[in-house]
């Protein structure tokens, strides 16, 4: 309207012509009016596109006053921003991971804020993909789409036993030492059980499950009360409760869980996230060699 010609405004706006064409006639199936009345001379504004004007010049003053309010708080709170991390993170590796990073990180002498989401994988996952997380520390297999996940070490499936079991003086159990034995199993769905209905199908195994819980912890709790044997990722002994059980590895098969950083594809890492990822490779370095 304020050039009256679809050329000069195509200037205006360095683009193309037919660009502009397109954009109006979008708009006008939209609004289900035509806009303007074009002529091989003249392009003359409609009553519908006199009434649109000033409300589309409101639409974008507000636009642009928002943008520059967002910029300025940005830039306002960028160090501050910069300087907290937040991280998804199954529980059972906190203990044996990011504790051992956060103390790595301090020695550094840097002080970060550190926001723990500590959720099941799934969580985990979901919360990197939205946005939720500047990164994770999950499995492999609850990786979503435009993610990467990049290896740390493989976390064995293991049986939790009370300390008083009868196979407390054993160095391994067998699945086929599994079948009378009551069993606390991973709810279904979880990426644990998934790992362990998987490897049980590819070995032609079957285990009844006595109790089946959504948390690692409740497990452990029952397996500590002699409720149950308890099938968990071995990285759950050393919490607080799993320090009063006795992990058995489980062999014939071996299940074992790649766990991992993940990281968002289109996302880059501030030096506050860099330097805790850093940390977490190094400490993770240190259970692969643990026996």
């Amino acid at each position: 309207m304020e050039t009256a010609s679809f050329h000069h405004a195509a200037e205006r706006l360095n683009l193309s012509q037919s660009a502009i064409t397109r954009r109006i006639q979008k708009l006008e199936e939209v609004l289900g009016s035509p806009l303007f009345e074009r002529t091989t001379r003249l392009v003359k504004p409609t009553l519908a596109a006199k009434r649109l004007f000033p409300r589309a010049e409101a639409i974008l003053d507000g636009a642009e006053e928002a943008t520059r309010a967002m910029r300025d708080e940005s830039v306002a709170f960028s160090h501050q921003r910069n300087a907290v991390v937040t991280l998804a993170m199954i529980p059972t590796l906190i203990v044996p991971l990011l504790l051992p990073a956060l103390r790595l990180v301090k020695a550094k002498g840097l002080d970060p804020r550190v926001r723990v989401l500590d959720h099941a994988a799934n969580q985990v996952a979901e919360a990197v993909a939205q946005g939720d997380a500047d990164f994770g520390v999950c499995s492999a297999g609850v990786a979503e789409p435009n993610t990467l996940f990049e290896p740390l070490f493989e976390d064995e499936i293991a049986v939790a036993i009370p300390p008083d079991h009868r196979f407390a003086g054993r160095v391994h159990v067998l699945w086929s030492d599994l079948h009378r034995e009551p069993l606390i199993l991973p709810a279904r769905g979880t990426g644990n059980r998934l790992l362990i209905d998987d490897a049980m199908a590819e070995n032609r195994l079957s285990a009844a499950w006595t109790y089946e819980v959504g948390r690692t912890t409740t497990a452990m709790e029952l397996a500590r009360e002699g409720l149950g044997l308890a099938l968990l990722p071995r990285t759950g002994m050393y919490s607080g409760i799993g320090k009063q059980l006795d992990f058995k590895n489980l062999r014939s098969p071996t299940v074992k869980r790649p766990v991992g950083l993940l990281s968002r594809l289109s996302g880059s890492d501030s030096p506050t996230v860099a330097e805790l990822k850093t940390a977490l490779n190094s400490c993770a370095a240190d259970l692969r060699r643990r026996p």
